[in-house]
């Protein structure tokens, strides 16, 4: 008999494969790998990027989940003979509803690959989510499976009850854990930072106890400069002035450690009057395992909404280095991680009783059979740091684990192995029972409810702290669009080493159905990150969202942004002025005309940017705001598109232009794209068939670009 490790059989394999920006694609490949591992399959879950696509036929089954932003098209140089399946993770609220998806297993169809069952497909705005299907089809391919691959006489499937054995966990080395230094930032070269001021031995909180930590209203030890520290003043010509006289500003001050400040607090208003959010800032840490990360500095945290307004929205300015700031294009965002507060770790910590071992060194520890290499069959999930010689389990929870997420089934299971208690027990298994989704949705999803807050609702729980980086999901990066000008970045003086870029950030703070406060961790965050606080963040690349506005500079654009995505046609429009810039005044080009609808709630509140498009004339473009709030009949960007019907099918008949559509996701795409069928039809007198196929070619062209959140 082949040999088993842990159950899997050596001679049965599979290849969990999948592509994936949020996670969720992820979420669903590790589920499946769960399965395969219950009948007993040697199983590896990777991201695309990593597999060997000359390896895939040695699989005895490929198994491939792909959202519809994730890798792409299949590789061209796949073979022949791989026994395959597919689930998609989509939004119907998108045109290319699962397109990836579609496309992948069509190609892999025509490389010779033998489907070995029917492709799933998930939709987020199913009322259960992606759970909507992909649970009934996991189920119904574990059956398919067992039919297909039989298990040999006298092995039994792995029980659903039974938790698997983790890959890796964690150990304690052998040494009492220190605190390690700030590091060197490049960006403080020219402000001559005495960096004895952040020795962290002589700050005040270095030796706090956990008690202290969980109380406190003092800062852990930041990144930032002394107060007397003046950064480099803008110095373009287009500089972007701010939106209102009722901004605020947020903790612009420096802080120093040696006569340490309270941090600034966002109140909220509950039941009770004022609600703390954020007492203590977590301090900053490189991502040494995110490739193309990069530093940059806080310039200013500014609030552009006025504070009577219900939405928190912010201007972030980061200070950058010249050289990298020279790469972004409009359409570019960066990826920032979060942090956990100190005060939420320590919650945590005390609830599952690690205070022994939360200020420990650790490191990985990994199960890997002698016939299977590591890199094989067991690799940390992606966004996991390497532990180094100073890492902690308090570390690990600030900077790396996410316990503030939406727990999945899985975890609940988990927990359920981890009690005494006979109810919480059986209540738990319910919860990661299929046939009891409603009461799942209504405990998880409905009210927004965190694996911290689940943890408090069922305190016999107690959680090995070995297995917190298998337990626990990592904290993912959040994108944001860069709303400056482009490849126009804001110097702070002629040849300097040093650029601005701005991000426009929505706030997420709302209050749940059990009339609870909710704060999203990147909003939290981002929310109290104070001036000349330091961040690493990366740079994504979005070539489709800039590429035909630079190569055909005479096509008109058609933009309709509601709200925060403003940001990435702001940044568009700074691009078209400096192209426009570039070109000589005697040269025959004739630039397209630009024409933005816009829509908010308020134009006092939320018209981002309104007062730009009249006093930067280099812009040239022609807005058309609406607002839903301000007039006793609400109306939307796409009743402004069916009103403007008359000169956008010109332009779009006539003229070739491109169209960009920005804004959150859901019904303002769909009712956008609905808008423009319409004057299609009514002025551009086509039938409904002719003006679907028009911008289905659109589409197919990226002549019609839909950047939506």
């Amino acid at each position: 008999m082949s040999e088993i490790l842990n159950g899997q059989r050596h001679d049965r394999s599979a290849l969990i494969l999948y592509g994936s920006e949020t996670g969720n694609s992820q979420d669903v490949a590790e589920e499946l790998g769960r399965v395969m591992e219950r009948l007993h399959f040697m199983t590896r879950v990777i991201e695309m990027d990593l597999a060997d696509i000359r390896e895939l036929s040695k699989y005895t089954l490929v198994i491939f989940t792909i959202s519809t932003t994730g890798q792409g098209e299949f590789p061209k140089n796949a073979r022949n003979h791989v026994n395959f399946t597919t689930f998609g993770l989509g939004d119907s609220s998108y045109a290319k509803f699962n397109f990836a998806a579609r496309k992948l297993h069509k190609r892999l169809e025509q490389l010779g690959g033998k489907e070995i069952y029917p492709r799933g497909e998930g939709d987020e705005q199913h009322e259960e989510g992606i759970d909507g299907t992909f649970l009934s089809w996991y189920i119904d391919l574990r059956k398919k499976l067992l039919e297909s691959f039989p298990l040999p006489d006298g092995l039994e499937q792995i029980p659903d009850g039974v938790l698997l054995p983790p890959k890796y966990w964690l150990e304690i080395k052998n040494e009492s854990s220190t605190i390690p230094e700030k590091l060197y930032s490049p960006l403080e070269d020219d402000d001559k930072i005495d960096q004895t001021k952040f020795d962290s031995s002589k700050s005040k909180l270095a030796s706090a106890s956990a008690e202290d930590l969980n109380t406190s209203t003092l800062p852990l030890p930041t990144t930032s400069v002394p107060d007397q520290e003046t950064l480099g003043e803008v110095d373009v010509n287009l500089q972007q002035p701010s939106i209102s006289d009722s901004s605020t500003m947020v903790d612009t001050s420096g802080l120093g450690f040696d006569d340490p400040k309270p941090s600034s607090r966002l109140t909220d208003f509950s039941q009770d009057g004022l609600e703390t959010i954020d007492r203590v800032m977590p301090k900053t840490a490189p991502l040494p395992d995110l490739p193309g990360a990069f530093e940059v500095m806080v310039v200013q945290n500014k609030r552009v909404t006025p504070t009577s307004h219900w939405q928190d929205v912010r201007e972030i300015t980061f200070r950058v280095k010249a050289d990298k700031a020279k790469t972004f294009l409009a359409g570019d965002t960066i990826s920032i991680h979060p942090k956990n507060f100190p005060e939420d770790v320590q919650t945590l910590i005390d609830l599952m009783e690690w205070n022994d071992v939360a200020d420990l060194k650790l490191h990985f520890h990994a199960r890997t059979p002698d016939w299977f290499a590591a890199k094989d069959l067991v690799s940390l999930q992606p966004g996991l740091y390497p532990i180094d010689d100073d890492q902690t389990l308090r570390e690990l929870l600030i900077h790396n684990l996410d316990f503030q997420a939406i727990p999945k089934r899985h975890f609940f299971k988990i927990m359920a192995n981890h009690t005494d208690d006979p109810m919480h027990k059986a209540r738990l298994l319910e919860f990661q029972d299929p046939l009891y989704t409603d009461e799942f949705y209504d405990y998880t999803s409905r009210p927004r409810r965190s694996i911290l807050e689940t943890l408090q609702d069922f305190p016999s729980v107690k959680l090995p702290w070995k297995h917190a980086t298998t337990m626990f999901p990592v904290i993912r990066g959040r994108e944001f669009s860069i709303c400056s000008g482009g490849s126009l970045h804001l110097t702070e003086k002629k040849d300097a080493p040093f650029a601005h870029f701005q991000i426009l950030v929505a706030i997420v703070r709302y209050r749940t159905v059990l009339q609870k406060i909710r704060n999203g961790l990147c909003s939290r965050y981002l929310a109290s990150i104070s001036r000349r606080s330091r961040l690493t963040v990366k740079h994504n690349i979005n070539q489709t969202f800039s590429e035909k506005p630079r190569l055909q500079l005479e096509s008109p654009l058609i933009m309709v942004a509601a709200g925060t995505g403003i940001a990435p046609i702001r940044s568009l429009l700074y691009d078209r002025a400096l192209q426009r810039m570039k070109i000589p005044s005697d040269h025959p080009l004739v630039f397209g005309k630009a024409c933005l609808v816009y829509g908010g709630r308020n134009r006092d509140a939320d018209y981002f940017y309104g007062d730009e498009w009249l006093t930067k004339g280099a812009l040239g473009v022609s807005v058309r705001p609406v607002f839903s709030r301000d007039g006793p009949q609400k109306v939307y960007v796409q009743d402004e598109i069916k009103k403007q019907g008359e000169g956008i099918c010109r332009m779009l008949l006539k003229e070739n232009a491109l169209i960009y559509v920005c804004g959150s996701s859901g019904g303002m795409p769909k009712g956008v794209r609905l808008a423009f069928l319409h004057v299609l039809q009514v002025d551009g007198k086509m039938s409904e068939a002719e003006a679907e196929a028009f911008i289905a070619n659109m589409e197919k062209l990226k002549r019609y670009i839909q950047e939506t959140w």
